[in-house]
């Protein structure tokens, strides 16, 4: 993982909105759109640019994704086709998250705010300890609180090369149990990292300007850093 200076923001359609909660069909927008159209993609079924805007791109592979498991094939994408989507994507391992707003000293988060860093946690540590998810997640919280990242926390998930799970996908997983609990401890003040604003894998990490930072300690295999 590492830090590039150019920010790219994601629109906030509907961003209470999550894949599953309402019916999908032509025409429809918001973040869960673009929810379904990552999953579908992760999955190899090609939908386009992931706008948010449910076209006709999207619903054929919506249909294609129907027809490959057996359901009937409409083009909607209603509870029972979203929740074979998110079992596959994330091994029947979702879990939603629990709490509508949290804070951490003057931060208030939304649940998509909360939902997008589980899925950082859970794309970048999940095989970590969990004191080293709470870690990542206390990164993402630092970096949004230092004001240097970005103003929100899709600011500061979405600059490029920023996470590898983003870069690989890997975030598009739908986050486990675990990912929210790491979440709301580092919500709630936990910081392992001691105020870190980045981490990587010392045995993966391929920048030369990440290992200028001023390590502060590692924790499984993530070193963390000022």
């Amino acid at each position: 993982m590492f830090s590039v200076l150019t920010i790219l923001t994601v629109p906030a359609l509907h961003a209470e909105a999550y894949l599953g909660d309402r019916t999908l069909k032509y025409g429809a927008s918001g973040y869960d759109v673009i929810q379904l159209q990552k999953n579908l993609s992760y999955l190899g079924y090609q939908v386009g640019k992931a706008d948010g805007k449910f076209g006709w791109q999207t619903q054929q592979a919506v249909k294609n994704f129907q027809w490959n498991n057996g359901q009937k094939v409409d083009g909607i994408v209603g509870r029972q086709t979203a929740s074979l989507i998110i079992q596959q994507v994330s091994g029947g391992q979702a879990v939603r998250p629990r709490a509508v707003t949290t804070s951490r000293g003057n931060l208030t988060l939304s649940r998509q705010d909360i939902y997008d860093l589980a899925r950082v946690v859970h794309g970048e540590a999940r095989g970590e300890s969990f004191l080293g998810q709470v870690a990542v997640a206390a990164v993402v919280l630092n970096r949004l609180q230092s004001g240097q990242f970005g103003n929100t926390i899709q600011d500061v998930i979405f600059q490029p090369w920023a996470f590898t799970a983003v870069h690989d996908k890997q975030f598009y997983l739908e986050p486990d149990a675990t990912s929210y609990q790491a979440v709301q401890a580092a919500l709630s003040g936990a910081d392992p990292s001691d105020g870190a604003l980045y981490y990587w894998n010392p045995r993966t990490a391929t920048s030369k300007w990440i290992w200028s930072r001023p390590i502060i300690k590692q924790i499984g295999q993530h070193v963390f850093a000022y």
